[in-house]
């Protein structure tokens, strides 16, 4: 399978190189090169956060041997739970192989290109909501890298629950290309179900056009991918739902706080730029008040 993902130390640079870029440019105070600094920056944003994302699967604070009694401890709740069987969905899609092959590609490449699309088209059609989505994003990401510090298997890595490894077994595997690819010790939360959901929710407040059910198809279709795969548990998806839940408010707060330090911020320089008050301005204000209490 072709590389298409970055490794953490090649997206860093890229990252680096692009925040410098937007420097540079307002350094410059040329107005061509101005207008493109928020685009840059943000660029630089997300592709910091997805270096994040890749570095963190290399590292964990705990030992990679508890990871598969973790997944079989999962696999055992969500039999407790009456949860689908990830085995079931599988055996759903195994007879056709182009599909299997088309849901590892998905898996593979979409979850990042489609997030750079969404956000790119927010940017530029519906800034007023791109602030609220950005500040979610990096919340979710961050509380989806903290739980990955303890490592959890995949469900393709336990034995004896009836899954196989789709995407090694059709040669289409990431892991097995190295050199920064994701920890296969990262299954919990899903990163992939964080996004894709927090994309159909961004264009679904954003737009009432039709196109936005594509948006749901996405969240959808990663749901399935990732689970017929059997690169994540249903409890994956589940727990990435609920940090973008709890991330969305807070968000929110964190918006308010900082238009309100903004704006306290705008005040004082316009206090500090405000022209001093001369001797004879304060003197003829004093002498208009004697003047008016005289009459």
């Amino acid at each position: 399978m072709p590389h298409w993902e970055m490794s953490w130390q090649l997206a860093a640079v890229l990252a680096g190189s692009l925040f410098a870029a937007a420097g540079v440019a307002w350094l410059s105070g040329r107005p061509r090169l101005c207008a493109a600094v928020p685009f840059v920056r943000e660029a630089g944003l997300v592709v910091a956060l997805y270096a994040l994302w890749q570095y963190a699967g290399t590292y964990s604070v705990m030992g990679p041997q508890g990871a598969l009694p973790r997944a079989r401890w999962i696999w055992h709740a969500e039999r407790a739970w009456h949860l689908p069987s990830e085995a079931a969905v599988q055996h759903l899609v195994l007879p056709y192989r182009l599909l299997v092959e088309t849901f590892n590609l998905y898996y593979a490449t979409m979850h990042f290109i489609v997030l750079i699309i969404f956000l790119v088209w927010l940017f530029a059609r519906h800034r007023d909501h791109y602030s609220q989505i950005r500040v979610t994003l990096v919340l979710l990401t961050g509380a989806c890298l903290l739980i990955q510090l303890v490592p959890v298997a995949p469900p393709r890595l336990l034995g004896g629950v009836g899954l196989i490894d789709t995407a090694d077994v059709y040669g289409q595997s990431v892991y097995a290309l190295g050199g920064g690819m994701a920890d296969q010790f990262s299954a919990m939360p899903s990163v992939h179900v964080a996004w894709a959901t927090l994309i159909a929710v961004g264009v679904w407040r954003a737009t009432s056009s039709r196109w936005r059910w594509l948006a749901v198809g996405h969240a959808a279709a990663t749901w399935v991918v990732v689970i017929a795969t059997a690169n994540h548990f249903w409890l994956d998806g589940i727990v990435a739902v609920a940090l973008l839940v709890a991330a969305w408010p807070v968000a929110g707060a964190v918006r308010a706080a900082l238009a309100s330090v903004t704006v306290r911020a705008a005040a004082v320089r316009r206090h500090d730029l405000a022209p001093a008050e001369s001797p004879a301005d304060r003197l003829g204000t004093s002498a208009d008040v004697r003047s008016l209490g005289a009459r």
